[in-house]
This record gives C-alpha cells, sequence and structure tokens, in this order.
C-alpha cells in the first residue's frame, strides 16, 4: 500500500520517543509533528535527520484503513489514546 496523499496521520496519532529536530524530546501522540506541512506531507521526508522510526513506518490497510481519520482513529487506539 503507497501513503495516502493528504492524510499524516503516522506524523500526528503516535508518539516519537526519538529526538525530531526542532523537537529533541521527541512528539506526544496526538499531537502534530512541527514538520508536517498544510498539505500533510513531511518537510524533512528526505532529510537524513528523520527519525529512524519515521523511515521504518510502513502504510499498510490494517493501519491506515480506509480514510485519514479511519488511519488516525486506529492509530490513537493503538497509541491508547482518545481517537482523534
Amino acid at each position: 500500500m503507497d501513503c495516502r496523499p493528504s492524510c499524516g496521520a503516522c506524523c500526528i496519532a503516535p508518539s516519537i520517543s526519538s529526538p525530531i529536530p526542532g523537537m529533541p524530546n521527541g512528539k506526544p501522540a496526538g499531537v502534530r509533528c512541527i514538520h508536517l506541512t498544510e498539505d500533510y506531507r513531511c518537510a524533512i521526508f528526505e532529510s537524513p535527520d528523520r527519525p529512524p522510526v519515521c523511515g521504518g513506518f510502513k502504510a499498510e490497510l490494517l493501519i491506515c484503513g480506509n480514510s485519514r481519520l479511519e488511519a488516525l482513529n486506529i492509530l490513537a487506539e493503538l497509541e491508547g489514546c482518545q481517537s482523534a
């Protein structure tokens, strides 16, 4: 599965414990990454500073569902947070 255009759920719902440029303590679940652009793309996608956890994420139907909202809800549930 390819990433869904205009989604960005993986840059919002999950927590990231490793440092991110501009977010030295990582990112809490449910908080938008500062590198997520207005059109829901990663501004540091090609950067060597992109955290390995981000590079290791692979879109798949089980996690991404059939829509952006479904992806946000699935990822939030996996994180143990409130749904989006």
